[in-house]
């Protein structure tokens, strides 16, 4: 079993030695070094070669974003941010992925977290989830980078209007960066968004794609009524569904139960848009682990042959499990590279 090094920065004693502790539990799992500020931090990286870096958000000197552009500067390496829950945090935190940080861990009590074992299983998997993303990367570059789907097949839509509902995971702020950034503001259909993140953080990348997008982007409101060139993010820990309010749709934001460890869940989005009648429906899975929205994705291909689904492509595809078993489970499904799908999704609705 391979193990990955790591490099702990983070400006508390206590933090480092906590987290180191964590992590030297796993098999998979080695701290080479720990550092107290963004400087020190960038000294040890050039000295001991980690294979993933954690990284505090807020830290005196150089703090965790400066750090952090620093590092994709000189040596892009999978970077695992930790951040506080407060406004401020969470909008640097969004800052962060979207430089290129690969994930981020929610300290449970603010900086220095005394409660941080409580979490403990969710730090290990991360920082192996990012670590791995390097073996990946490497192996694409070494040919293994292109999907085949012979059985491709784009549909007529026959309804005036259409919904687009994308899922995303780890890797999804960058991802969704390069989408979102690229929709005209005309676009003829609303726009529904899952992203696995938690509660706060939704709003400020709500808040940041907005800044940055010719659309209207805001985190979506229970009752809320879809509206064309407008995207709605559903807000973290929640729900979000659709359903038809006379000729209208509108959201439904909820607080049922996880569908299979996620709240929200894109399996929840999808299931809730193959119900809509008279509408065509695209459905976008793009870079995350795991299966979440592939039984979402049947079930809207099941009620409706005409709908579209499209899964972000190996070649770009950070983490390639969610768009890997759209592709291995959705027979004719389009696979596109991430600067392919805005333009698809364009060609789709102005069919």
């Amino acid at each position: 079993m391979k193990r990955y090094k790591v490099l702990i920065v983070d400006d508390s004693a206590f933090m480092r030695k906590v987290i180191s502790d964590i992590v030297q539990q796993s098999e998979q799992l080695e701290v080479i070094g720990t550092a107290r500020d963004g400087i020190d931090g960038l000294a040890k990286l050039k000295q001991l070669k980690p294979d993933v870096v954690t990284l505090d958000v807020e830290m005196p000197k150089m703090n965790g974003l400066e750090t952090l552009k620093r590092i994709m500067e000189i040596h892009p390496m999978p970077v695992v941010m930790l951040s506080s829950t407060t406004k401020v945090g969470a909008k640097e935190t969004v800052e962060a992925l979207r430089i290129g940080a690969v994930d981020f861990i929610s300290k449970p009590s603010g900086a220095i977290s005394l409660d941080i074992h409580k979490i403990a299983t969710e730090i290990t998997k991360k920082i192996i989830q990012a670590a791995e993303t390097s073996d990946t990367q490497q192996h694409q570059q070494l040919g293994n980078m292109f999907d085949i789907n012979s059985n491709e097949f784009i549909p007529r839509f026959p309804h005036k209007q259409t919904i687009v509902c994308i899922g995303v995971s780890t890797g999804g702020p960058k991802a969704l960066q390069h989408v979102i950034s690229q929709l005209p503001g005309n676009f003829r259909a609303p726009v529904v968004i899952v992203q696995h993140m938690p509660a706060r953080f939704t709003k400020s990348l709500a808040e940041r794609l907005d800044e940055l997008s010719s659309v209207k982007v805001r985190e979506a409101t229970n009752g809320e009524i879809l509206r064309n060139g407008v995207v709605y993010i559903a807000p973290g820990d929640f729900h979000l569904q659709l359903k038809q309010l006379n000729r209208s749709l509108a959201i439904d934001i909820n607080k049922e139960e996880p569908e299979k460890g996620h709240r929200p869940s894109v399996n929840k989005l999808f299931t809730s848009v193959s119900r809509l009648r008279n509408i065509n429906k695209i459905a976008v899975i793009l870079t995350g682990m795991g299966n979440d929205g592939t039984d979402g994705a049947k079930e809207l291909i099941r009620v409706d042959s005409n709908s579209v689904v499209i899964a972000e492509s190996q070649e770009t595809a950070l983490i390639y499990g969610m768009p890997k078993s759209i592709v291995e489970n959705i027979s004719g499904c389009l696979i596109r590279r991430l600067d392919e799908i805005a333009s698809t999704l364009v060609e789709l609705v102005d069919e």
